[in-house]
């Protein structure tokens, strides 16, 4: 059984030869920093950009994960802003991205703290109007130069190929990323008829994105972003939800599975139990990452859910910091739901530097032995 095959039985709750096993979604830099020094040799490959450095290890050729490739078209402003320096001290530096957000990083500690958003690009009507044009399908700078050969490629794959519309495909995110969350939130109340003309024509901008890409291959599953919950719940109302986001879903989903795509996921951190219901109702089946510490247990939401519902994640990353008698604890928690099918085990965010490489190490071991069905 190659890893397509595995992986799209796996979501379909048919027989596998074994659990899909990934490599975690993402390591903190200084993280791979920290496990060099304690025995990663050789395989660390530092990266610097304009904003830094990142760090970059491919685990499945090391660990024997499964492999998987992205589509890896983006789905905000094309052209983009350009990167632009506002201002720099000692401590930090002051920049506007290329989403047009204003943020400021600390110079020292960077890989470990998160960024802080200062402003957003859109605060007015005419603002919107005058960047819609970057939401065009714009095909000479949205996709890449080799994108024919790589499609030839994709033809012959045994590796899943997944579409993942990170930070700009959906419909919540996404106007964070225009509004500020604070402008936003109050709009939600004060002017939905523009936020509705926004979200129509985040619809538009995703469909014919969307048909572009299935002009030249396929691919296996779907991924929207939101980000839309802390760990005390949504970030916005379910009842305004349901009534504006899931029609605007499920034009989107429905457009999907006419072309062949009925594996539909969602990324959201923190507490989404309240949405998943919604999220069902739109045409979306699965659910990413499960953050464990805002009370997401994969164990109650299959039990819930059943086969209607397909999940990434759960494992708690926080366990990985503590010692091998908790890391596989955390593995036995989740195994039932290795064993039902329908989901893959996956720490439910960034490995984070408090995580030593030993620790890692155990956790992997541990990994393999539970998606063979041996844990």
């Amino acid at each position: 059984m190659n890893e397509r095959e595995r992986f799209l039985n796996n979501m379909r709750f048919k027989p596998v030869d074994r659990a899909v096993k990934w490599e975690p979604m993402a390591v903190w830099d200084a993280t791979w920093k920290r496990w060099e020094g304690e025995g990663l040799t050789d395989m660390y490959t530092e990266q610097i950009g304009e904003h830094g450095a990142a760090g970059n290890l491919k685990l499945f050729d090391y660990f024997g994960c499964d492999r998987q490739d992205e589509v890896g078209i983006y789905y905000g402003f094309n052209p983009g802003f350009e990167y632009e320096k506002l201002g720099e001290d000692d401590r930090v530096i002051t920049f506007r991205n290329h989403e047009g957000i204003v943020m400021q990083e600390f110079k020292e500690g960077r890989e470990t703290s998160m960024p802080h958003w200062i402003d957003f690009p859109i605060k007015s009507r005419q603002d919107f109007y005058d960047n819609l044009w970057r939401w065009e399908l714009n095909f000479e700078t949205r996709f890449p130069a080799n994108w024919e050969a790589k499609c030839k490629l994709w033809k012959h794959r045994t590796i899943p190929l997944r579409m993942w519309a990170d930070r700009e495909g959906g419909f919540f995110g996404p106007l964070r990323n225009l509004f500020g969350l604070e402008r936003l939130s109050y709009l939600l109340y004060d002017d939905m008829p523009f936020i509705e003309e926004v979200l129509d024509a985040k619809v538009a901008c995703m469909i014919r994105i969307i048909d572009k890409i299935m002009e030249y291959t396929d691919f296996d599953y779907f991924v929207f972003w939101e980000d839309m919950s802390y760990k005390n719940g949504p970030l916005m109302a379910p009842d305004m939800f349901k009534e504006h986001l899931v029609p605007r879903y499920r034009k989107v989903t429905d457009h999907l599975r006419s072309k062949g795509v009925d594996i539909i996921f969602v990324d959201s951190d923190g507490d989404v139990r309240l949405l998943v219901p919604l999220w069902l109702e739109a045409g979306v089946n699965g659910i990413l990452p499960f953050e464990a510490q805002a009370g997401m247990d994969v164990n109650w939401f299959r039990k819930e859910y059943g086969q209607d519902l397909l999940m990434f994640g759960g494992f708690n990353k926080n366990v990985l910091s503590l010692g091998p008698a908790e890391i596989d604890a955390e593995l036995k928690r989740i195994a039932p739901c290795v064993e039902k099918g329908g989901y893959i085990p996956w720490p439910d965010h960034s490995i984070p530097p408090n995580v030593s490489f030993s620790n890692f190490l155990h956790f992997m071991d541990g990994l393999e032995e539970l998606c063979a069905g041996r844990l």
